[in-house]
């Protein structure tokens, strides 16, 4: 009984262990399987490849990135009214080039009249004191007046000459020309009015007011003017391309206004990302020979960087992408053809940078893969 149960227990034993040996066969034979084999072409076919090899070289990556253009904030402004009242004369018109001090609009205010009147009570005054301080002086000399009395007169005059200063400086603050000044300080009768004067030297971009126009002391705009010599460029940069980037480094502006880059410098790289897009906005300085660049214009930039890097390189229609839009090469396997995964860095010129998926000595498909490409489908 005992030899039938032992000889039914190994029986049992072998059978299960070459069930086993059968599935572990099966499942190596299907791993093989599910591998696709290196794609093989014909000789013909194999004439039309170029590969190169992959290796470690040195190169300068270029950081490109997209923006907008803007006036030069140090060199373009707002053009405030000094005064309340109606614009009775705009002399102002887009596209004049104004120097600082040029008239730009004539407005008529009440403040002007009481600037005048402020300024001929003060004269008024002063003539009054200086009178007095005369007389004492004279009277002093005399013993006929105390020291005290004759320097009370003589600082009486010293406020007195301020006060006229001053409300000089208020109607020259309030854009009198000194013409009119002068007329108003030889006592002639005399039509004021206010001058909206050009602060900076530039080119008039924006006429914001028209005859007639009532106008708001210290708040109305009523011109912008920005010296076009220069422009900004606003371009965003994402968070893995700033080590490439640093203030002062050259810069290809590429517009479709211009038939050539325009060259430019890093000026400013911002402390803060937009909290939409995470890219951080660095400004560059660029110079607008024919005035190429305007304000809101869309353009491409490319920024060149100053650290050198080390790293494979691959020429650009060397990279194709797969079904889920993951970047890919070809490379030798054999006496074929395989895919190999890559991920990118930067572009160099005609050619991107290969972070990982190479090893220097790999032979890589740089004319030719999108017939590999489409030869995998057949």
């Amino acid at each position: 009984m005992t030899t039938r149960i032992t000889r039914r227990a190994a029986a049992a034993l072998i059978a299960f262990t070459a069930a086993c040996d059968s599935k572990e066969a099966g499942t190596v034979a299907d791993t093989v399987a599910s591998q696709p084999p290196g794609l093989t072409i014909t000789a013909e076919q194999r004439q039309r490849i170029h590969v190169v090899p992959a290796e470690t070289v040195s190169f300068r990556p270029v950081v490109e990135a997209t923006g907008n253009v803007a006036f030069n904030g140090d060199k373009s402004t707002q053009v405030l009214s000094p005064v309340s009242g109606p614009a009775t004369k705009v002399i102002g018109a887009p596209g004049m080039v104004v120097h600082r001090g040029e008239p730009l609009a004539l407005v008529s205010s009440p403040d002007f009249a009481s600037a005048v009147a402020d300024y001929r009570k003060a004269q008024s005054a002063f003539r009054n004191a200086k009178r007095i301080a005369d007389r004492d002086s004279a009277l002093f000399k005399n013993d006929a007046l105390a020291r005290g009395e004759l320097e009370q007169a003589q600082a009486d005059l010293a406020a007195a000459d301020a006060d006229v200063d001053a409300a000089v400086e208020n109607m020259r603050a309030l854009g009198v020309d000194e013409a009119q000044i002068q007329a108003v300080k030889e006592g002639k009768t005399t039509s004021i009015a206010a001058i909206v004067k050009a602060p900076i030297d530039g080119t008039i971009v924006e006429k914001l007011i028209s005859d007639g126009q009532l106008l708001q002391a210290g708040s109305t705009p009523c011109f912008t003017i920005a010296d076009l010599s220069t422009m900004w460029v606003l371009a965003n940069v994402f968070a893995n391309d700033l080590p490439d980037v640093s203030v002062g480094q050259s810069v290809d502006v590429i517009s479709d206004a211009s038939r050539t880059p325009i060259p430019g410098k890093v000026d400013y790289i911002a402390s803060l990302a937009d909290p939409g897009t995470k890219a951080v906005q660095v400004r560059i300085v660029a110079p607008n020979n024919g005035h190429a660049l305007r304000r809101d214009m869309f353009v491409r930039v490319e920024i060149k960087s100053a650290a050198e890097h080390h790293g494979i390189l691959v020429p650009v229609s060397s990279v194709l992408r797969d079904e889920q839009n993951l970047p890919f090469v070809f490379v030798v396997m054999g006496k074929g053809f395989g895919r190999r995964r890559i991920t990118l860095g930067t572009r160099v010129g005609d050619k991107y940078e290969v972070s990982a998926g190479l090893a220097a000595g790999d032979q890589v498909v740089a004319e030719g893969a999108l017939f590999l490409q489409f030869a995998e489908t057949q």
